[in-house]
């Protein structure tokens, strides 16, 4: 499980942005979001830098932990 620092999350539409959007770079990803601490916890064949660069795209800031 990779986890990364992600800022600028503040409700369930942005759970489902980014979850969305890892999802579709890897059907199998497994995605767990914590708005409270501004945490997305990934499990997926995706390298950190891919799932930064989704993250980041969709207009979050993002870094690894």
């Amino acid at each position: 499980m990779q986890v990364f620092n992600v800022q600028g999350m503040t409700c369930g539409h942005c759970v489902k942005a980014v979850t969305r959007a890892l999802q579709a770079q890897d059907a199998e990803a497994i995605v767990e979001v914590d708005l409270g601490h501004k945490q997305v916890k990934v499990q997926s064949a995706l390298q950190a830098a891919q799932i930064l660069q989704v993250i980041r795209e969709e207009g979050y800031q993002a870094e690894a932990v």
